[in-house]
């Protein structure tokens, strides 16, 4: 691994073609000894977002039964105003990817024309998934399929000649086999090579402003060949304030859904009761494990973790690609991998879609969510990438995630869908969405043992994607510095645990919905400007 030089940047190897910049890393910091207690922040990033935070959260608990319905309707109007915007940019982001892939800037490497890569390859990629989407694949791989296969097969419906049905496009009424490929086509369109595209554009770009050009591992420093040297005054603290706050709702968000679905499964094995306060203790027993890891550091918590996870989830889903309908499930992904490309031009389209249930509460809705998620993933991908081609980076963070996706879909949305169509098993179809995952492993052997399984799962997906989260929550609000003191990973770490536990008080879902939502919108105009920044950076660099 390389040296770090004393500016906190790690020193490229080879061939570079640096940004030459005054602006000294954490010149704008403010170091405090509190007790025992170290702090190294930059004071108006940590300050202007920790304040916003704290006050909404208080208003959010204060206000409990008027901040609920607001929620609700800030996401509608959200989703159905902006949801051309939203998948207009997310089309965007995949056109860049693949143009950079096919071009000759595909060749430049990561920290220099000799930089070699951190991980191995087995790590790389675990850390990749695993930070990603973890729990997403747990609360959505049994109930997503099914729900769009359900709404395809019922048809479409209009009243007063608007469509009220959540089918995608124009649904497959009465035939189970289409309505099966477009459910999982519908499915994959959310999991497959838009969401990464998204994490790949940021992630790369803070990848060579970091690595190659030595400036800060922040969001302000990607839009650098735009904005020049303003990047360090307020435009540069008003992106990093950005990336704060959208990051720590989009987890918010996913913390939210992953104590949904383990109170369900606890509820589901041993009889407690799924309520708010059963969630509640679940976040705070996530959050105590999460800080744990945060202390353990980037290898020994994320990278550790991320691999015990990998490996869980590979044994669940080798369980049910055996003991489920395994030649269904191997033909079935065939299938789905041809209907996702067959739909691909009709899902993507911005305009003039008949299926708005479809296209705005759920496609705009995970776009938006996707991009809260961006900085987060986009940093913790950026450092753990190093020595790597772009070329290589954006094969690998685009294809190898988006093919272990639709395996997982294939298989755990293939065999609910079989279990309904085939065999007549309503109960997987007609339980609450939390719980899907464990009626479906019901109906499988050992389902005490995959059922638990799936609740630890959930559990340490969050941990992983808490602890990478903070990790990179603290390097903003640290003005870029990757070794900031560690109790202000212990900060940001239990910061995440209280917010999701106010929107859950305060609005439920549909709460963390709506701020991942409100926050995905100005972020996603962000991450627009730095595909042309990007671009102008990777032209400037040495192709070795």
């Amino acid at each position: 691994m390389a040296e770090k030089d004393n500016h906190d940047v790690i020193a490229p190897e080879g061939k570079v073609t640096p940004i030459d910049t005054d602006y000294q890393i954490g010149q704008d910091n403010i170091a405090l000894q509190i007790g025992p207690f170290g702090l190294d922040i930059h004071n108006r990033v940590f300050m202007i977002s920790g304040l916003a935070i704290v006050a909404f959260v208080f208003l959010t608990l204060a206000f409990q039964n008027q901040v609920g319905p607001m929620f609700s309707d800030l996401r509608g109007w959200l989703t159905s105003t902006l949801d051309w915007f939203f998948l207009s940019a997310g089309n965007i982001f995949v056109l860049v990817c693949l143009g950079l892939i096919l071009s000759p800037l595909g060749k430049v490497r990561i920290g220099g024309t000799e930089a070699s890569p951190d991980f191995t390859y087995i790590g790389w990629f675990s850390m990749l998934f695993a930070a990603g989407m973890g729990i997403g694949l747990m609360f959505f791989g049994v109930s997503e399929p099914l729900t769009h296969f359900g709404t395809s097969f019922a048809g479409t419906t209009v009243e007063n000649g608007v469509r009220t049905d959540w089918a995608p496009l124009g649904g497959a009424a009465g035939n189970a086999a289409e309505a099966s490929r477009l459910g999982m086509a519908a499915t994959l369109y959310h999991w497959a090579l838009h969401p990464w595209a998204i994490y790949a554009v940021l992630a790369l770009g803070l990848a060579i402003f970091s690595f190659n050009k030595g400036l800060p591992l922040t969001m302000r420093s990607v839009l650098y060949p735009l904005l020049g040297e303003r990047v360090w005054g307020w435009p540069g603290h008003i992106i990093d304030i950005l990336a704060v706050v959208a990051t720590l709702f989009g987890l918010a968000t996913s913390l939210g859904y992953g104590a949904s679905q383990a109170s369900a499964g606890l509820n589901f094995l041993f009889d407690i009761p799924d309520t708010v306060t059963t969630q509640v203790v679940l976040v705070i027993l996530i959050t105590l494990v999460a800080l744990v890891s945060v202390l353990a550091g980037l290898d020994a918590g994320v990278k550790r973790l991320s691999e015990i996870n990998m490996g869980l989830a590979a044994l669940l889903l080798g369980f049910v690609l055996i003991v489920g309908p395994t030649l269904l499930i191997f033909t079935g992904l065939f299938n789905n991998i041809v209907a996702y490309f067959e739909y691909f031009p009709a899902l993507s389209m911005p305009f003039g879609r008949e299926d708005a249930n479809y296209s705005q509460g759920w496609t705009a809705f995970y776009w938006a969510w996707w991009i809260s998620w961006s900085p987060f993933v986009g940093m913790f991908i950026a450092r753990v990438s190093r020595g790597r081609s772009v070329r290589e980076f954006l094969i690998a963070v685009l294809v190898v995630p988006t093919s272990a996706c639709m395996l997982w879909f294939s298989a755990f949305g293939g065999t609910a869908i079989d279990l309904v169509v085939s065999d007549g098993i309503k109960a997987v179809s007609e339980a609450a969405l939390p719980l899907q995952l464990f009626v479906m492993l019901e109906q499988l052997p050992l389902t005490a043992i995959t059922s638990f399984i799936g609740i630890v799962l959930v559990v340490v997906f969050f941990v992983t994607s808490s602890d990478s989260g903070s990790l990179v929550i603290d390097t903003i609000a640290a003005g870029g510095k990757v070794n900031a003191p560690k109790p202000q990973r212990v900060f940001w770490c239990t910061f995440e645990g209280l917010v999701a536990i106010a929107l859950m008080l305060g609005g439920g879902l549909a709460g963390l919905q709506a701020m991942a939502v409100s926050t995905g919108f100005p972020f996603t105009i962000v991450l627009l400007i730095s595909c042309v920044a990007l671009i102008k950076g990777l032209m400037s660099e040495p192709r070795g």
